[in-house]
């Protein structure tokens, strides 16, 4: 019996229309980049496997053919991806000109060091041929040493763009800056995550503000797929070493990348080595190597002979042999070429084995890009796989552990990324206010009833994979900037939400939280913080949004998980369902009810099921001991609320109401009384 709970399932339409290609031989995200290839600066935010490369290859020959650009420049983060920038017949798909990148211009082939190839980019700019590729690194060396005018009339192409940051250490993003500021060059980037440098924003926001952005969201490209229907994501907790629970989760009959723990992880056993044999062990007998390709050869009880691909091996000989078998174009397709892949740092960006049916990943990841990335390995289309998965194994905290506070913060940390993945994997929200003016929107399904003027309605539309949800009282945004954070950037504004330790602590274990606590002020505070400058209006309708977008995907949850008590049973399609079933359940969708809904709710009880009582219990006692009072900052905060309640109510909050959230706000306009009081009393 494993103990695997999935935190969520989603389910998709498999129709078939991501991977189905225009007369130009473009995808359905490589189109909708394409229409905007006239875009000086474009953002490109798509998932793994979406066609992004390609996307840019149409853009750029465009560039180059219709737009006065003279050379376009593509930079990649390490030397495997320029792969994915090798020759394209793309007119053999029905495009106008193909994609050739002359060998001596694809720098992530050439030997030599960074300092060499930046005498190439020079040579490269002298020439009359169109096409380069290479490194950040060689990029960076190359502006530093070539200057920013150098690349005038130019389009720079940057693949895996989250691995840039307007941070004083990243050069390649404040030159980024300098190239905005300069106006001379096309900027066209790319990335596949949905979360910006995780603390640090890419480019400065005046500069950020410029970029037209592409989203094809996760939704829509798992929809669009043929075979794989389903994505579970999860976490597991075991106590003791994770070698021994592996078999746990591990099904041998998955194929499976497995990511041990970094060595100085709190999972890992300080042995790397001895962790993989431990794991070859428990899957079977070991038959000895394969000659040409390096994997292990390992007899299951049942017979089968499994092949393991052993990528933590320090010998680089042996492990650079089991690599090249991996990257062996010719078994691509070859379903039966590996089993089970083991790594530590290795397969995640760029990785392609479109078998994947299970990451499984041992240990907190401190990045979530690190962790979308892990999930896009799995979420590959293939023949005759229609269910692919993610899982978290997590240490237990124990309470005999001096570090039973880090085991508490990595546990917080793995239930915020699967918050956000949840996000990711959604449907996209369109929120609009309730008004008398209100009306069907064209191409949305408004479910059995249709439409209902008399009240707040929820439209899908199964194509896009976006909903249209009516809400009163809702603010709107007013400046342009506030609207595209409300349709572009909700998911960055919600990582901080659910990234922000008071506010999931106190979410998940504070009895006593009033929820509007959490959605009205630490939401605010942080929107404030992430914009300041936005006005105080816009900024509330962005706090609104995001709480909004946070709170119907977690109700949607609780209504997919109330089918079925144990497992996920998704019919086709819970989440759609999970919405529209909480919009109906509801006498009236306004804003106040979603501020009055704890957004960490349906992740304690998903914790309380999958860890033990025990540990739950000492996980609530060493939160609870940090309780804090309220501090003067969110006093005022308080008191700022109470004087927008007096202004509608005509009353000031009262202290005794059986309200808690007027409750709280009376609270903190005591709690300034009393401050002045004891001010004036010296």
């Amino acid at each position: 019996m494993t103990k695997s709970v999935p935190s969520v399932s989603v389910t998709y339409a498999q129709n078939g229309g991501s991977t189905k290609s225009n007369e130009l031989g473009m995808r359905a995200m490589q189109e909708r980049a394409y229409e905007k290839r006239g875009e000086q600066y474009l953002l490109i935010k798509s998932p793994p496997a979406s066609g992004k490369s390609r996307a840019l290859m149409f853009i750029a020959l465009d560039k180059l053919a219709n737009q006065g650009i003279k050379q376009a420049i593509v930079v990649v983060p390490e030397k495997s991806i320029g792969a994915s920038f090798n020759d394209e017949p793309l007119t053999k798909f029905g495009f106008w000109a193909d994609w050739q990148v002359a060998p001596k211009w694809n720098l992530c082939n050439s030997p030599g060091t960074d300092g060499g190839k930046v005498k190439s980019v020079g040579a490269f700019l002298e020439s009359d041929d169109q096409i380069l590729v290479c490194t950040h690194a060689t990029f960076r060396f190359a502006v530093e040493k070539l200057g920013i005018e150098a690349f005038d009339d130019r389009l720079i192409a940057v693949d895996e763009f989250h691995h840039v940051s307007a941070s004083e250490d990243s050069i390649l993003g404040s030159q980024l800056n300098e190239f905005i500021v300069r106006d001379r060059v096309h900027v066209v980037a790319m990335t596949g995550s949905y979360f910006r440098g995780d603390a640090v924003p890419i480019l400065v926001p005046e500069n950020e503000a410029k970029f037209d952005t592409i989203t094809y969201t996760y939704y829509e490209q798992l929809n669009g797929y043929k075979y794989l229907k389903t994505l579970d994501i999860g976490y597991f907790f075991y106590s003791g070493s994770y070698a021994d629970d592996i078999l746990k989760v591990l099904d041998a009959n998955e194929k499976t990348i497995l990511h041990i723990p970094n060595v100085n992880s709190r999972e890992s056993t300080k042995d790397k080595h001895q962790e993989v044999e431990h794991i070859i062990d428990a899957l079977g007998d070991w038959q000895g190597t394969d000659d040409a390709t390096g994997f292990q050869l390992v007899k299951t009880p049942e017979g089968r002979v499994l092949k393991i691909a052993d990528l933590v091996d320090d010998e680089a000989v042996k492990r650079d042999k089991v690599s090249a078998a991996l990257k062996d174009s010719t078994q691509k397709n070859n379903r039966d070429h590996v089993d089970i892949i083991i790594a530590l740092g290795m397969a995640k960006e760029g990785f392609d084995w479109i078998w994947c049916e299970h990451a499984l990943t041992v240990g907190y990841r401190a990045s979530l890009t690190e962790i979308v990335q892990i999930i896009g390995r799995a979420t590959r289309d293939a023949e005759g796989k229609s269910r692919a998965r993610f899982t978290n194994l997590i240490a237990e905290p124990d309470a005999a552990e001096a570090a039973v506070t880090e085991a508490v913060n990595d546990t917080l940390k793995a239930i915020a990324a699967s918050l956000l993945m949840e996000q990711v994997l959604a449907p996209r929200f369109n929120f609009t206010p309730k008004s008398p003016k209100s009306g069907p929107v064209e191409g949305f399904d408004y479910g059995e009833g249709g439409y209902d003027p008399a009240k707040e309605n929820v439209g899908f539309n199964e194509a896009s994979g976006q909903f249209q949800i009516e809400i009163k009282g809702l603010a709107e945004p007013k400046s342009k900037e506030a609207e595209r954070i409300c349709q572009e950037d909700l998911n960055e504004v919600i990582t901080a939400f659910v990234q922000d330790k008071t506010t999931i602590e106190r979410g998940l274990f504070d009895e006593e939280l009033v929820p509007e606590e959490l959605t009205q002020v630490r939401m605010g505070k942080i929107v404030g913080a992430k914009f300041p400058e936005l006005d105080a209006e816009d900024q509330e309708a962005v706090r609104q949004h995001a709480v909004a977008a946070l709170n119907l995907t977690q109700k949607a949850k609780e209504v997919a998980l109330a089918h079925d008590s144990d497992e996920v049973t998704s019919g086709n399609t819970a989440l759609i369902d999970g919405v529209r079933k909480f919009a109906m359940d509801v006498r009236e969708l306004d804003i106040d009810l979603i501020d009055r809904i704890n957004p960490f709710g349906e992740a304690y009880a998903i914790l309380a099921k999958t860890m033990s009582e025990e540990s739950l219990k000492q996980v609530a006692a060493v939160i609870s001991a940090k309780k804090v009072q309220l501090s003067p900052e969110e006093a005022r905060d308080l008191a700022r609320r109470a004087a927008k309640f007096k202004q509608e109510r005509g009353r000031l909050p009262d202290i005794t109401s059986s309200d808690a959230w007027e409750k709280k706000m009376a609270e903190g306009v005591a709690y300034l009384v009393r401050m002045k009081q004891e001010a004036a009393n010296g």
